[in-house]
């Protein structure tokens, strides 16, 4: 509900604000340590993060709530959106975007934890859960960009908008595409946020849909195996479906005026 995410919102402001807050029964002030604010900063943007890839991995809608409540605090607080930033690029490092490359004397173990993989005692993660939060944190970094805080000031400029969406788009279609990883993200990203950058971008972003079907799919289709088609068929059908409508859908979960009134 809409007043639940306020009373949500609120209790992270006040924290950051240097108020008292009430939690699990004790009263916490930021105030009663010197780096207090610093690690507060610094565990609620990880945490975010976190929400990323547990949370709207499993809940994809869940992106929305979230992400509007990250986007209110980041205007307000800008130092926990920058710490945001870094968590996530060190998680995700396709939100950059960036495709780690291995250098000499760096261990497999090392460079797949690079790559975003996570490894425990050598064994690494399968890759479909290493795919499910990829996609978790993608979705909501392309859900923040879009939104803002219904109750903060509208004068001022997001501080992480639409323009880093578009600027992450073309800097991925100038990477070379990865099996399995390239499809999911770009589908991942154009259904969260593609209708929102077709607003604000039109014939450019759909010279960009129009290049992404003519010669990116294909390039993916040249590194994918035919046991990884599945992602790349959706993303197929997702740009077809959007050049031939002349329109990309607004996303299933996008949080509507009236969801405030709840």
């Amino acid at each position: 509900a809409g007043s639940k995410l306020r009373e949500v919102f609120d209790k992270i402001n006040n924290l950051l604000s240097g108020k008292p807050v009430q939690t699990e029964g004790q009263t916490v002030s930021v105030t009663q340590h010197p780096q207090g604010l610093e690690f507060v900063c610094y565990k609620l943007a990880e945490k975010f993060v976190r929400h990323g890839e547990g949370e709207v991995s499993f809940h994809r809608d869940s992106a929305f709530p979230i992400a509007v409540v990250l986007s209110g605090i980041w205007e307000l607080h800008p130092r926990v959106g920058d710490i945001f930033l870094a968590h996530l690029h060190k998680k995700c490092p396709y939100s950059v975007p960036f495709y780690p490359a291995r250098k000499d004397g760096t261990s497999m173990e090392e460079y797949q934890r690079m790559l975003g993989y996570e490894v425990h005692d050598s064994k690494v993660e399968e890759q479909d859960h290493f795919l499910k939060r990829m996609s978790g944190m993608i979705r909501l970094y392309a859900a923040i960009i879009q939104l803002r805080w219904p109750y903060g000031n509208k004068q001022g400029v997001h501080p992480h908008g639409l323009s880093y969406g578009w600027r992450w788009l073309a800097q991925m279609l100038n990477l070379e595409p990865l099996a399995d990883v390239t499809a999911m993200l770009l589908l991942d990203f154009l259904e969260v946020c593609g209708n929102a950058l077709m607003k604000q971008y039109g014939i450019q972003f759909w010279k960009t849909m129009f290049f992404i079907q003519k010669s990116y799919i294909p390039r993916i289709e040249a590194v994918t195996s035919s046991g990884q088609m599945g992602c790349l068929s959706r993303l197929k059908n997702f740009v077809q479906k959007c050049l031939q409508a002349e329109e990309i859908p607004l996303p299933k979960g996008i949080l509507t005026p009236s969801f405030w009134r709840t």
